[in-house]
């Protein structure tokens, strides 16, 4: 059974940072795309990063230049790196997965396949 485990959050202060890092279990094939999603209170869930197969990398606006994603590959783990974290950053993280690289172009909910419990990051003083 696939099965994705989001860990690392926590409460930081706004300028601050945080890694976040998403493992992987279950998985037949090494060549998986895999993207983080942010859930704010009363917000809808948006994909803000993204990392195919391949190497390619993704980013909402909202975090670009901000947070970069990457992959250990001998892990299989993928990061989220979050720097210069302010308020609006605040809400519960989730990392999902899927087979095909162009579920990054787009960061769809419904294209990914299998998704983590999410992990919750506050920005708060």
């Amino acid at each position: 059974q696939e099965q994705l485990v989001e860990s690392g959050g926590g409460l930081v202060q706004p300028g601050g940072s945080l890694r976040l890092s998403c493992a992987p279990s279950g998985f037949s094939s090494d060549h998986w795309s895999t993207g983080w999603f942010r859930q704010a209170p009363g917000k809808e869930r948006e994909g803000i990063a993204c990392i195919t197969g391949s190497g390619s990398t993704y980013y909402a606006d909202s975090v670009k230049g901000r947070f970069t994603i990457s992959r250990d590959n001998a892990e299989r783990t993928v990061y989220l790196a979050m720097t210069n974290l302010n308020a609006e950053d605040t809400g519960v993280y989730y990392c999902a997965s899927d087979l095909w690289d162009y579920v990054c172009y787009e960061r769809a909910e419904a294209n990914f396949r299998s998704w983590g419990q999410g992990t919750q990051v506050t920005v708060s003083t």
